[in-house]
Formats: structure tokens, sequence, C-alpha cells
């Protein structure tokens, strides 16, 4: 069954000076799923997610998020929307119910208090809820970070290479924390240049590269465009995360699966 789009570009170019950066992208984002933006550094997924998010006008195409336009209705979008970038930011001053109370006051909501507490229920942050974020781990902030994004409960969640600069094991946490979330009905575009975090977390994936979509679909798709592959027995060896994980005394093995 094929379901609305949350996310539609046509054509979509943007050039800084001389130096084109998007080319003429299309994307088709089904509401409720995960769909990944895969690409090296440079390849212009940022890009992409800064014109979805209305922080950057497209030189042409067109772009819709939730139904709306993004150059002609770009107060509806923002209202449908947020955005989590490579950095987590959170106020490490303030606890981290602090920060969740404080953006909800900014919205504007009715009872912010028990929203924050609700949200960091949500994350398994309850416990810390009342230290200052300086004293949190990695994981904790980012999953701090995406709670933060969530208030309001907006339909579109960009995830702007959310793992960047973490540790297997907070990887492990963040990936939790987005597979529950489209679990739950929200749509998530992520973009990431890590290969392994597209192929556990996204229902479809696009490759970006040099500004161009030059191959899209699911992993399955994906893994057809290539000749089959030729059977040999090889004696596994354990992955360095797989190790790492072992050692610090984490099960993740459900959810990180075996590299190839």
């Amino acid at each position: 069954m094929t379901r609305t789009p949350a996310i539609e570009v046509v054509g979509l170019t943007k050039s800084f000076g001389d130096h084109q950066v998007l080319g003429g992208v299309d994307l088709r984002v089904p509401s409720g799923t995960i769909f990944a933006l895969l690409g090296s550094n440079g390849a212009g997924k940022t890009t992409v997610v800064r014109i979805l998010s209305t922080l950057l006008r497209a030189d042409g195409g067109t772009a819709a998020v939730n139904g709306y336009d993004v150059a002609t209705q770009p107060a509806k979008v923002r209202s449908s929307i947020s955005l989590t970038g490579q950095f987590a930011a959170v106020d490490e001053v303030l606890t981290g119910r602090e920060n969740l109370v404080l953006v909800a006051q900014l919205r504007h909501l009715t009872g912010p208090g028990g929203i924050a507490d609700d949200l960091m229920e949500r994350f398994e942050l309850t416990d810390a809820g009342g230290r200052k974020v300086a004293t949190y781990s990695g994981g904790m902030r980012r999953r701090l970070d995406i709670a933060m994004s969530l208030i309001g409960d907006p339909p579109v969640l960009f995830l702007d290479e959310p793992t960047t600069g973490l540790d297997p094991q907070s990887r492990l946490e963040v990936w939790a924390t987005v597979q529950e979330l489209a679990g739950e009905g929200t749509t998530v575009l992520l973009t990431t240049q890590y290969l392994d975090e597209a192929e556990q977390l996204a229902e479809r994936i696009a490759i970006l590269h040099e500004g161009r979509i030059i191959a899209e679909g699911t992993l399955a798709e994906l893994k057809a465009l290539f000749p089959p592959a030729k059977v040999e027995y090889v004696e596994k060896q354990p992955t360095l995360e797989e190790i790492f994980l072992s050692v610090v005394g984490h099960n993740g093995s459900d959810k990180v699966g075996t590299r190839r």
C-alpha cells in the first residue's frame, strides 16, 4: 500500500556562487517511515535539510513537507517539523528537565512540567532529570536533544547526522530512539555518512552524490543493482564494535547485526 508522502521534492537545485551544491534532487518520503539520505561530506545532505526546514531558499525546483510548500507556506512547514542538527542543542547549565520545560514554554504549551516529565520517562532520562546536562554522556545529550525536538508533536523530524561523534553504545541508544519514533508514526528524514546506520534504521535509502540522487530504494532493491554475491566460506571475526560492546557488558547484538 502506498503511503501519502510526508516529504516530496522535485528538481531541487542550489548553488553558492559558482559552486553547484544541488543539481536537481528528487525525493519522496512516505509518512511514518525512516528515510535515509546517505552521502559523503559535501554531498549536499545538510543543504537539502536546510531547504526543507525553511532555513535556506532553493534556486529551483519544488519541495513540500506535510503537504505545505516550503517556499510559499514556510510558517505552516515550520509548525509541522522539528530539526535536530549534528550537535546537541542543549543548555549545559540547565538540568535535563529544565531544558524540556523551557522549550515547552517557548512553544506556549499548557502544562510544560507535565510535558517534560512525560518525555523524560519516554526517553529513559527520569533518573537524570535533576542533573545538569553538563554531566550527561553523549548518548544522553542526544536523546535529550531529540526529546526537545518532539515537544509539540511535530509529524516530521529531520535528523542531520545525529550520531556524529558518539561512541558505539551511545549510537545504539540513539538508533533505538529513532526506531521507536517511527513505530509511533513520526516521519524521520535521516542524513548520514555511515553505511551501517542507514542499513540498520532506514526503510528506504537515497544515495546523494555530488548534488544528485544516484540511487534510491529499499536495501534489498539497492543490493539488486549489483551482480549476485559469490558464496565463499570464511571464518567470521568479531568487529571492533562487537568487541567493545561485549567488553563493556552491553548486549546490543539484536540491534547491531553483523557488519558486512
